[in-house]
This record gives C-alpha cells, structure tokens and sequence, in this order.
C-alpha cells in the first residue's frame, strides 16, 4: 500500500532524512518512533505529498508523489489524511464543528466513502454519522473548536481524518497533549477504527508505551536515520539497536 523509497531530505543544507527506506501493506499499524528533531514530522508532510522529497520516492497505491503533476497528487492525496498533536492544526477556528468534519468531502465531492453514500446529499447528515463513529454526541455538530474539551476536539479532528476513508491516516503524536484518562480513550477510538475500516496507519510517537499498544510493526527513527525495523513481536529481541533498547527502558520506567 505505501512504500517509502531511499528517500532523503535536507533544510537549509541540513540533512533531515538520510535514506530511508520502508514498505507498509493495507490495514498495518506502524509505529514511527523516535525523540524530537528525528525526522519523524519530515518524513509525514513526505507522505503526505505537502513536501517533495530531495531523493527516492513516495509510492501511495502505486502512485509516485514525486513525480505526480498538480492535479493528479491533489487527487492521490485523498487516500492519506493526518491526525495532528494539536486538533487546532485540523479544526477552522470560524467554522462549526459539523462544517470542519464534512469539509474534506466538500474538497473531494467524488470521494464520498460507502458508509456515507446513502446520505450524500444531505451534509449534516454525514457530520452527524461521522460524529457517531468518533463517539460524540450531536449537539456538539455547532459548536465552534474552542467550545470543546482537549479530548473532544481531537475525537473532531479523528471524523475529519476519516471522513474519506483514506488508505491512509497518519496519527502524529494524536495523544501527547491529552489527559492520561483521555489518551486511552482515543487510543481505543483508533484501534476501533482501524479495524472496521481496514486502514493503514502511521503512528507516530515519541512514547514507546503508547506505540506498543497501537502498532504491529516498528520504524524507529534516530537523527534522520532508520536504525531499526522490526514486528511487535521482536520488541525486546537480541538484535534490536541500542536506542531502541533505550526507548523501551524509559517506556517501561515511566
């Protein structure tokens, strides 16, 4: 579904990504873990194709982001959405929250998933189902984001992300700046999500807990270099990379 092809990238002579090279197949969870200025961020607006890689390649579906012209990688990026740390980066502070959810089906009005196309044609309709599927209730549909609690607007921004059913949702840091009782909640939501709509996600997090919890595989990212690649299952294998062995120290301390 995605791979990710000696990909690397440089700011200001900086280089962010060196090599990168990794495959994800439709409905995985993979955990892109690693500590603050790793990359990891670099690597998703790459994905998302709102960033051009300087080498390698991007392949969503069988679709080349790199070499897609303007119209075709607007409509390749359709299959990925993201789900950012700060719900405020998905959420129009002007707008109601029924209008945030709906407006990427009104960016893609060909493009309504199946569990919306009997409703299509009436768009409350469709913010009230995706408000269902993220467990909030619908008299919330009017209110603006700062109405809403931390975990409330993140739940928002969770409809907004899978309003077309993408391939695809990247989840960066999704739970970071919530609540404990609240991040579980939402880890929860995720999961269920994924399960009943076969997505893939990329889970991106510098908590090695939480990724453990979502992920069947695990990328781990060190100053811009992927240092180690492996399934939930070798977690604490023999042959995992000292940093590794770091992370999943700290994540067992805390």
């Amino acid at each position: 579904m995605l791979e990710v092809k000696n990909v690397s990238k440089s700011y200001q002579l900086t280089l962010v990504l060196k090599d990168i090279s990794f495959q994800m197949a439709q409905g995985e969870c993979l955990g892109l873990i690693g500590g603050s200025g790793s990359g990891k961020s670099t690597l998703a607006k790459l994905i998302l194709g709102i960033a051009q890689c300087d080498e390698g390649e991007v392949i969503l579906n069988g679709a080349d982001f790199q070499s897609l012209k303007k119209g075709e990688l607007r409509r390749a990026r359709r299959h990925v959405q993201a789900v950012f740390q700060d719900p405020s980066a998905s959420l129009n502070p002007k707008l109601r929250i029924w209008k945030s959810i709906i407006e990427p089906l009104e960016n893609y009005p060909d493009a309504v998933p199946p569990f919306l196309i009997e409703v299509k044609a009436d768009k409350r309709k469709m913010a009230e189902i995706l408000l269902s599927k993220v467990g909030l209730q619908q008299d919330l549909m009017n209110r603006y984001p700062h109405q809403l609690s931390g975990g409330q607007r993140q739940r928002a921004a969770i409809a907004r992300g899978i309003s077309l059913q993408p391939s695809l949702l990247i989840c960066d840091e999704p739970t970071s700046s919530l609540d404990v009782s609240i991040q579980a909640q939402i880890l929860n939501l995720l999961r269920e999500l994924k399960n009943e709509f076969n997505m893939s996600y990329l889970f991106i997090s510098h908590d090695m807990a939480a990724a453990r919890y979502m992920c069947n595989r695990f990328a781990v990212l060190k100053e811009g270099s992927l240092v180690d690649l492996f399934s939930a299952d070798d977690l604490f294998g023999v042959n995992r990379h000292p940093y590794t062995r770091k992370l999943i120290a700290a994540a067992m301390e805390s």
